[in-house]
């Protein structure tokens, strides 16, 4: 349990507070089951297990990248990257009206898919060879830091769109090729 739980915790009424871990308890074991008939779900099918496999060999891509993808963009791997990006929400939209340009933004698109394609793009401005390339190349620029972010959670959805497509897992550039 974090501070600010503890914290409330302990200022509410005995009472009130053995309920709130009782309840806390209660749902933290339903998320146990509920990854575990996930996990179950994704191993019976080869289609979906490889699919996840194919997710899963991207640095910064964990399971709950994967199955988030995989369940709430099927159609990853089926579409064009701006169709795919559009889709995700980060897609830059232009605000402009007449002879007015404003600024682009990014917006729609299925929330939860960009949320954790955000984390997702985090690690692996960490731990991704390209993607800490292109973020550390932007950086340079002086492309601003939000903006560089979208831009590697674009780049990162496009990898993983032609991943898919292809049927291709990720290699490592830096590894030596066999000839």
């Amino acid at each position: 349990m974090l501070g600010a739980e503890r914290n409330r915790l302990e200022h509410a009424p005995p009472a009130v507070a053995r309920g709130i871990r009782t309840h806390l308890r209660w749902l933290e074991r339903q998320l146990g089951v509920s990854d575990r008939d996930l996990d179950d779900m994704i191993h019976q099918r080869p289609v979906w297990r490889a699919k996840e496999d194919l997710l899963r060999s991207v640095p910064g891509v964990g399971p709950i990248v994967s199955r988030t993808r995989l369940g709430e963009r099927p159609e990853l791997g089926q579409l064009h990257r701006r169709r795919i990006a559009a889709l995700a929400g980060v897609a830059p939209v232009a605000c402009d009206s007449g002879t007015f340009r404003g600024r682009r933004v990014v917006w729609d698109g299925r929330a939860s898919v960009r949320a954790v394609l955000y984390m997702s793009a985090l690690v692996a401005t960490r731990r991704h060879p390209v993607m800490r390339a292109f973020y550390l190349r932007l950086v340079a620029a002086g492309t601003p830091t939000k903006v560089t972010l979208i831009a590697c959670m674009r780049k990162l959805l496009t990898i993983l769109n032609v991943m898919m497509r292809t049927n291709t897992p990720w290699r490592d550039m830096n590894q030596q090729q066999p000839t």
